[in-house]
């Protein structure tokens, strides 16, 4: 059978023969601490020759739950699938979160996930999982129901940084609070936006500073602000220093509707709009502000530049 890398529902691994080791979460932002669950079930994978999985949702449970305020996601279920891919998993399995999926009883949940994943071999989750209805199952629900089907049930333990546990929702308050810093070394890798270059007011260029644009919109919005980052076109392997702005541009812009990633590099390029490129944010250098004047803001510009330029390392 060919293994999909991706799927939207169980069907796609309903014919598997290979025993199948599954990683369940929502693993938004692909974090240290949710590698420490995938990546249990890649290796048991690898040493007996089955498959690895990743039950994930869309959208998030939240959505169901608190329409009115959703938790703000770090990425897209698209880049989350090429990050769980990137750690070894053979298939993610992107699972609609209704009303129906919601309403299943805890204790009859795994019996749900062995009928539709005949070859299910084994669970792994982190320790503070819950599902079902009510959210009323944990890791002892799973355990037990489990034992009853020949299950194993693997559960990770929460890594800590600082003495406090790593979390989306901890990362999320580190970008809007602009500390990149510490929310990279929460995730374990560098925070990255990434899309095509599209044609901006040349503004820019005009002052002296050339930029490349991008119409990038997460749900959860690092603080606006100048952060020193690194790009790369998308698919090469070297990137270069830069400094860019995300946000609704105050002193130009008197009528803003949604923030913007402007990307000033600090050496020459001749990227076009079309190409794509990946950015990398490293530290924060000052909050967006409103300047009374362009000249003001090409000043500050200058001077943003020569603080990311000592930086570069």
């Amino acid at each position: 059978m060919n293994i999909p890398s991706s799927a939207e529902n169980f069907q796609a691994l309903s014919g598997l023969k290979s025993e199948l080791h599954l990683a369940i979460g929502v693993f938004d932002g692909v974090h240290l601490g949710h590698k420490a669950v995938v990546e249990s079930a890649v290796f048991s994978a690898q040493r007996s020759k089955g498959v690895s999985a990743v039950l994930t949702f869309d959208p998030h449970p939240s959505q169901l739950f608190r329409p009115e305020n959703p938790t703000r996601l770090i990425m897209p279920i698209e880049t989350k699938a090429t990050m769980l891919h990137a750690i070894g998993v053979d298939c993610v399995i992107c699972k609609k979160f209704d009303r129906e999926f919601a309403a299943i009883l805890a204790e009859n949940f795994l019996a749900h996930l062995k009928e539709q994943l005949p070859t299910l071999k084994s669970i792994y989750v982190g320790e503070n999982f819950r599902f079902g209805q009510k959210r009323a199952g944990d890791v002892a629900t799973l355990i037990a129901s489990g034992r009853e089907l020949g299950l194993g049930v693997f559960s990770a333990e929460r890594i800590k940084h600082n003495g406090e546990p790593i979390s989306s929702t901890r990362i999320r308050a580190e970008l809007e609070a602009g500390r990149i810093r510490e929310a990279n070394d929460l995730l374990g890798y560098n925070y990255t936006s990434s899309g095509k270059i599209v044609s901006g007011a040349k503004l820019g260029r005009k002052i002296g500073f050339p930029t490349m644009n991008l119409p990038w919109q997460p749900e959860c919005l690092p603080r606006f602000g100048v952060y020193f980052v690194y790009f790369r076109q998308s698919g090469e392997k070297t990137w270069a220093p830069a400094v860019a702005n995300y946000g609704v541009k105050p002193t130009v812009d008197a009528n803003p509707s949604e923030p913007t990633l402007e990307v000033h590099a600090l050496d020459p390029v001749e990227l076009q709009p079309g190409d794509a490129i990946d950015v990398a944010w490293l530290k924060f250098i000052r909050p967006e502000q409103k300047f009374d004047s362009v000249g003001e803001l090409k000043a500050q510009i200058a001077q943003d530049c020569e603080t990311a330029r000592s930086l570069v390392s």
